[in-house]
This record gives structure tokens, sequence and C-alpha cells, in this order.
């Protein structure tokens, strides 16, 4: 009987030994954890939820997720969209501390052109944010590292002149808006 109870005392203590390591090393790991969440990560955990982005050149967007990618964050409503860099966001609210798990190859590869691809295959107006301005037309052709637009005309053109294009470089896109 003494020695069953030296025993059960002995396993109580290796126990007990056991879970305060186990509890010692629950702030690491959740620190750890935590240096893994990305911020598309957690734009992902947002769902639909509202949320309001601000870029560099100071402009707020807000609107539900729509759809994120490592390298840009889709925002909308019932009618509007705005499509973010990632690059250009330096601020973001209305996220929770959930993070959703990255996407896979598929969606690593969805790059800004993809998604500003599907904008000039669908002929959709725009009006594009710069660090340097605004611009607005319609996206025409998708580079591996900048945008063509052809800007919509300040008055009426007289005939045989073409619109102006620009060559707007990825880098400068803070948001590109539609709809």
């Amino acid at each position: 009987m003494r020695w069953e109870a030296l025993f059960a005392d002995m396993e109580g203590q290796v126990d007990a030994a056991n879970t305060a390591d186990l509890l010692a090393g629950v702030p690491d790991l959740t620190r750890a954890e935590r240096a893994t969440v990305t911020l598309a990560g957690r734009l992902r955990a947002a769902g639909s939820a509202e949320v309001v982005l601000r870029v560099r050149s100071g402009e707020l967007v807000s609107g539900s997720v729509v759809d994120v990618a490592d390298q840009w964050v889709l925002l909308g409503d019932e009618v509007r969209r705005a499509l973010v860099p990632s690059a250009s966001v330096v601020g973001a609210r209305g996220l929770e501390r959930a993070s959703s798990p990255e996407v896979g190859v598929v969606g690593r590869r969805l790059g800004l052109g993809h998604a500003l691809r599907a904008l000039a295959r669908d002929r959709a107006a725009v009006r594009v944010v710069t660090i340097g301005g605004e611009l607005a037309g319609r996206l025409d052709r998708v580079g591996s590292d900048h945008v063509d637009l052809v800007a919509v005309a300040d008055g009426p053109r007289s005939a045989g002149t073409s619109p102006t294009t620009w060559a707007v470089p990825f880098a400068a896109i803070d948001v590109v808006h539609s709809g």
C-alpha cells in the first residue's frame, strides 16, 4: 500500500511537471504561429465582412471581401468593385484576429496581371488611382509589369485623332475601381 501511494505520488509529480513544461511552451508556440499569419490570410478569413483599406495615396477603400490572392484583394458591393494590389495597402480596418490558410499553387499564381486581364477582357470602364493621380478609361493590354489604359476623352475629339493611351506600371497602382 505504501509503495502504491509512493508510485502514485511520483506519477502525479511527473504529470504536473509535463503539464508545466507544456504550459510554459504555449506562449512560444502562439508567437511562432502568429508570425506565419499574412494580411492576405486575415483578409480571406474576413469572408464577406465589410473591411476598410487605406492605400498609399491616402484613399480609403471599403467593401465586402469578394476575393483575395497573394498580390491583390477584391472588395465590392452589389454595384461596384475595387481591385487593390496588396503592395499598395498601408492599413486595414475591420479584420478579425483569425486567419485562413494560404491559397494553393493555383491561387499563388493568380497575380495582379491575371485580375487586370479579366477587367481588360470585359472592356469594363475603370478608374485607376495611382500614387500620382487618377486615370479613367478602359484597360486595353496587360503586360507583365504594366497595363495600357485608353483614357476617356476630356472633351470632343477631332476627326482622325486617337484616344490617349497611358502605360501604367503595376507598382504605381493603388486601386482599380470598376462598376
